[in-house]
């Protein structure tokens, strides 16, 4: 087993554009692991703590390749990150969007005065200070970057604040600006749905789910997760929800959130109230009673936040019921001692809700990001009993891509599931889009393949993307379908699917 490093001193390269180096040489015959990043602390830290190298010597401003596994295969992986380094586009301006060829944010303003809008992924030791800048040139700004301090995000968001703009982070992933897909998001189609979310894969759901409904969406913005937390105030997300007050394209406006501080949750509601348009607002695990007022609409799943904006949008009752359930006769064949409820999500808010779902049908299940009620498992690795688990957190991205990214170690622990005699129901997501993976589903279907239909647990997966976007939604489902998966229309319904099974299991049980 060899290790090989390689610097290259003053090489920027955004944070996603690495990650999509990084899974693609990972993928590479007889390569165990590799990494390419940027030489903060940090960075250095993860690759020493991943075995890829103990004594590199890089700053801030340089690029590391790291690469383990066979000495040949090592060799051709650094040559093909030096291929796909070097061949990384530069084209020209097209659609207010420029290439990355301007070496400050100055000099991209002087040379083109009409831009309004930063979008920075800079390691998060130097994102505040880049975001300042932005701020002061009177751009609004998109954070991509995370591992910002809430006092730094508090200092940016009350610049932001006096100087009446809008920033969407840190750690925003997704947004959609006058149509344009922004970090992880979908091709949807343009329309009257404003959407402010304080969740990444939250605001894919509803503008997913509102382009399957027929409609389509003006603007999204992101606010980043902490957003809402007591010590930020929810200055991003009160200034989204005024831009999309006074925008004349937007006629509904949809909230999304984890449960905001109780003081934030009242001043967002008081301002949607008064704002002059229907607002839906989905806190995930709130109580719809204190969320309700005049004009405002609680939405207890993301998929029914879709649906009560889209109804609002029309003047019709929204459809809220998730049709199909699981039959007995489909658990049919599922020995008795199948019992658990297993869930691998790339989407961690996919996970929170599946969670809260499955509590409200009997089922507390471990999870590395539990909700209310629920807790850590011993391993994090090894799930025991009903456990739900959020590939995307830090316990399993540190030094790796993002499972939208690149799903193979999702689809490891998918393995794992789908080898546990206790597994009764396996729940997944497949989320597709910009910044996805090409084909999220193919090396998944190769994993199920090895395993007999009639030995292996009931799979449930939700697919959120559109058949606009790149890897095509009904493609991906077709395939998952052929392979034996029964697919829910939204994540809520998958959520509730598995715990019918679950529950008809424990009632197979108690029969013995």
């Amino acid at each position: 087993m060899s290790v090989i490093s390689q610097v290259f001193s003053n090489m920027y390269q955004d944070s996603v554009s690495l990650m999509q180096i990084s899974a693609n040489i990972s993928k590479q015959p007889g390569i165990e692991q590799a990494s390419v990043v940027m030489g903060t602390q940090t960075n250095l830290a993860q690759l020493a703590d991943a075995g890829l190298g103990q004594d590199i010597k890089a700053g801030p401003n340089d690029l590391i390749i790291a690469v383990k596994g066979d000495e040949a295969a090592c060799k051709e992986a650094m040559a093909l990150a030096r291929e796909l380094l070097s061949s990384k586009p530069q084209e020209a301006a097209t659609d207010g969007v420029f290439a990355p060829n301007l070496v400050s944010l100055d000099m991209a303003l002087e040379r083109h005065p009409d831009i309004n809008l930063a979008l920075i992924s800079v390691p998060g030791d130097y994102a505040a200070a880049e975001a300042i800048k932005a701020l002061q040139l009177d751009m609004n700004v998109m954070l991509f970057s995370d591992n910002v301090s809430l006092a730094q995000e508090k200092q940016i968001k009350t610049l932001a604040h006096v100087k009446n703009r809008l920033v969407m982070g840190p750690d925003c992933g997704t947004a959609i600006i006058n149509g344009m897909p922004l970090g992880f998001a979908n091709v949807v189609k343009r329309g009257a749905i404003g959407v402010v979310g304080a969740s990444g894969t939250g605001v894919q759901e509803v503008t997913c789910r509102v382009d399957h409904l027929g409609a389509g969406i003006s603007q999204a913005l992101g606010t980043g997760g902490h957003d809402l937390h007591e010590e930020i105030g929810g200055i991003s997300m009160l200034h989204g929800l005024n831009m999309l007050a006074g925008d004349p394209d937007t006629q509904v406006i949809v909230l999304i959130s984890k449960p905001p501080a109780r003081a934030v949750a009242e001043r967002i509601l008081e301002q949607a109230s008064a704002c002059g348009k229907p607002v839906v607002v989905n806190f995930l695990g709130a109580d719809a009673a204190d969320i309700a007022r005049d004009r405002v609409f609680p939405a207890t799943t993301l998929a029914e936040a879709a649906g009560k904006a889209v109804a609002l949008l029309d003047g019709r009752p929204s459809v809220t019921a998730f049709g199909e359930i699981i039959r007995p006769e489909q658990c049919h064949a599922l020995p008795a001692t199948r019992t658990d409820i297993r869930g691998v999500f790339a989407g961690g808010t996919f996970c929170y809700e599946s969670q809260l779902i499955c509590q409200q049908q009997g089922f507390h299940a471990a999870s590395n990001t539990p909700v209310t009620g629920n807790k850590k498992p011993d391993d994090v690795w090894r799930s025991s009993g009903h456990t739900l688990i959020d590939m995307g957190d830090d316990d399993y991205t540190r030094g790796k891509p993002h499972p939208m990214i690149d799903p193979t170690l999702r689809n490891q622990r998918i393995a794992a599931e789908l080898s546990d005699p206790q597994t009764a129901v396996l729940l997944f997501d497949l989320v597709l889009g910009y910044g996805a993976a090409a084909e999220p589903a193919a090396e998944l279907l190769e994993i199920l393949a090895q395993h007999p239909r009639d030995q292996r647990p009931l799979l449930v997966a939700h697919v959120c993307g559109t058949e606009a976007d790149p890897q095509q939604r009904s493609r991906q489902i077709d395939a998952l379908r052929q392979a034996g998966v029964v697919i829910a229309e939204c994540n809520a319904q998958a959520a509730l699917w598995a715990s019918q099974i679950a529950r008809i299991q424990a009632e197979k049980k108690g029969e013995k």
